[in-house]
């Protein structure tokens, strides 16, 4: 089968591979139609960063635990790639009892069994019984895990009854092609707080999490917050105003110096991936307020303005997104409501094009080629 695999900066290319086939009884397999470039994948493919990264590590200028996800030489080609996709069951085991040939359905970005203590606390990423190291994964190469990339002709999911979540019927799979990650890391982002402080105000720092801070902002509007959007980039503050935040051109340097709306937020959504982005949105909380990094941020320390934080009784919620638990709830909303997680997709290309569409600069890239069982749901 073909496989999109990185080789270096710039370059990605088809490569033939073994078909997966199914190991175990609880495996399906599953061919992606619908896949998403991830925010995190345009480090690697935009930027030769393999190289300067594995010096950081070596001189400790970059945290180790990238290594464990990324490998020695972090993003060192070739690699299997892509991790947000929406498949359709082409094949299961004869233990799976919860899908059937010809369903669609998101295949979350991390590996998870459902069954260990982990999984169980909702800590999918960390799943125990799957990550042999830091992660289990697709997408990110060797070191999380053999499992490939999901823009393949063929995936396998294990533990497929637990990992896998229908699409619901009547949603247009292009509306959640981002669900395996981005868009349901936006929605932890915003929604849960939001519960706890109804009404309340979100603050979004945009920038190289693009996806996830517009899905975020966009969320958070549907779910009744007043939202100011900051960014210094003309595509991205449109699209926010079409998601119905109040949108601000707001630079880089001015993050920097803590120049940013004048009010405070219940929630902030840091997605400038920057040091200087998590200093300037625990800054610009409300007593009691939360504020959740989505970036890269590979520096083995990271200043916090701790006693504001003591003094404020403010929230720096760190970690990665576990999919799993979310996407019922995520699934479910974008059927009830008709939410409009399209408006961030700005390029939707023929899968056939994915080498040349996945160097594209541009927000969020959407492939799509036709189903095999298009008349099923």
């Amino acid at each position: 089968m073909q496989q999109l695999h990185l080789i270096r900066a710039r370059r990605l290319s088809w490569r033939d591979v073994p078909d997966p086939v199914l190991r175990e009884p609880t495996d399906v397999l599953v061919r992606p139609f619908v896949a998403a470039r991830c925010d995190g994948d345009t480090l690697p493919i935009h930027r030769p960063v393999s190289r300067v990264m594995q010096l950081g590590l070596h001189t400790g200028h970059v945290d180790p635990v990238v290594a464990g996800i990324c490998g020695r030489v972090p993003f060192q080609g070739p690699f299997a790639i892509g991790h947000e996709c929406v498949a359709e069951v082409v094949e299961a085991g004869p233990d799976v009892s919860e899908f059937v040939v010809g369903d669609v359905v998101v295949v979350p970005w991390a590996v998870s069994c459902g069954e260990c203590a982990r999984c169980r606390r909702g800590l999918t990423a960390k799943c125990s019984t799957t990550a042999a190291g830091v992660l289990a994964a697709y997408g990110f190469g060797p070191a999380s895990g053999g499992w490939g990339g999901m823009i393949s002709d063929l995936v396998r999911v294990p533990y497929a009854d637990h990992m896998l979540v229908k699409v619901p019927a009547g949603v247009d799979p292009l509306r959640v092609a981002a669900a395996s990650d981005n868009l349901a890391d936006a929605w932890r982002c915003v929604v849960s707080p939001l519960v706890e402080r109804p009404g309340g105000s979100v603050l979004v720092l945009g920038g190289a999490a693009q996806s996830i801070g517009l899905y975020a902002a966009g969320l958070a509007v549907a779910h009744g917050a007043e939202v100011d959007y900051v960014d210094d980039d003309l595509d991205r503050l449109g699209i926010a105003e079409g998601l119905g935040a109040r949108s601000h051109t707001v630079t880089a340097r001015d993050i920097q110096r803590g120049r940013l709306p004048g009010r405070r937020y219940d929630i902030v959504v840091e997605a400038s991936s920057s040091a200087a982005g998590v200093r300037a949105g625990l800054r610009a909380l409300e007593p009691g307020g939360v504020c959740t990094p989505v970036g890269y941020y590979v520096a083995p320390g990271t200043k916090v303005p701790l006693m504001h934080m003591y003094a404020n009784d403010i929230t720096l919620h760190v970690g990665v997104s576990h999919v799993r638990p979310l996407l019922p709830d995520l699934l479910g909303f974008v059927a009830r409501t008709g939410f409009a997680a399209e408006k961030v997709t700005t390029v939707l290309a023929d899968w056939d094009q994915a080498p040349e569409a996945y160097r594209a600069r541009t927000i969020k890239l959407v492939l799509q080629r036709p189903r095999l069982y298009a008349g099923r749901q």
